[in-house]
């Protein structure tokens, strides 16, 4: 397949939220229907672009993958397409979320990283559900339950408790700032 792109990002060795964040800037800078190609090498990165991609606006084009580099498509909306970019207003700190496990509430922990990512250390009993499998996975996951949605750095769980929002979830909080900042105890998948 051989797409021409108007620009060229590299976000290569850039964990989440950084290859969004650098894909926000750069498409500001495209003329509206120009296509933007974001290389990635973080495997989380094509839910994390698809997701943001449809919440602003910006038409998702599709992923190409060559050695080991994933090739992200994406054509700037123009200004009539274009959708203020929201933020989940519920929201938890992650020392609130420790108290609650603390005090032995019954806690729904939603863990939206990639598997690799919730293997190295989660939290004990967390459930995990990578952004981008959300869709198909949604029906193991109790609408009617307090979610509290965990990835790294708060970015992804934001885009995934509005995504659990839409779908008719009512009580979701997004945790942040997300694992990095995690001071809890943990468990790793061996």
């Amino acid at each position: 397949m051989n797409i021409t792109a108007n620009e060229v990002l590299d976000a290569k060795g850039l964990a989440c939220p950084m290859p969004i964040v650098k894909t926000k800037k750069a498409i500001t800078n495209l003329d509206p229907g120009n296509v933007l190609e974001v290389q990635a090498t973080d495997k989380g990165s094509t839910a994390d672009i698809k997701a943001w991609s449809e919440g602003t606006g910006h038409q998702y084009l599709g992923t190409v993958e060559e050695d080991d580099v994933l090739k992200h498509y994406i054509r700037r909306a123009s200004d009539q397409e274009l959708k203020e970019e929201k933020t989940f207003e519920q929201v938890i700190d992650l020392e609130k979320l420790k108290q609650k496990m603390e005090a032995n509430e019954d806690v729904t922990v939603l863990d939206v990283r990639e598997p690799a990512e919730y293997a190295f250390g989660h939290i004990a009993n967390a459930r995990n559900i990578p952004l981008g499998e959300l869709d198909d996975r949604i029906n193991e996951l109790e609408s009617d339950k307090e979610l509290f949605i965990i990835c790294r750095t708060g970015s992804r769980s934001d885009l995934a408790a509005q995504k659990l929002t839409e779908k008719g979830f009512k009580n979701v909080k997004n945790v942040v700032p997300g694992m990095s900042q995690w001071n809890g105890p943990t468990e790793k998948n061996n």
